[in-house]
C-alpha cells in the first residue's frame, strides 16, 4: 500500500508540473459579459477524467 501512495504522489506531482507549464487547454471556454466571467474547462475535465481512469485501471490490475 505504501508503494501505491508513492507512485500516486509522483504521478500527481508530474501532472501538476505539466499543468502549470501548459496552462489553459484549447478546449477550455471563457465567457465574459460586463463584470461577470464564466470559465468552463471542458478539455481539462476530459483530460483529468482520462488520466484518473488510467490510474485507477492500473491500480486495479495490481490488486
Amino acid at each position: 500500500m505504501g508503494k501505491l501512495f508513492i507512485i500516486a504522489g509522483i504521478v500527481l506531482i508530474i501532472i501538476g508540473l505539466i499543468w502549470t507549464f501548459i496552462g489553459r487547454l484549447p478546449g477550455d471556454f471563457t465567457f465574459q459579459k460586463g463584470n461577470m466571467t464564466f470559465h468552463f474547462p471542458l478539455m481539462t475535465s476530459i483530460l483529468v477524467s482520462v488520466i484518473l481512469t488510467l490510474i485507477l485501471f492500473i491500480i486495479s490490475r495490481f490488486r
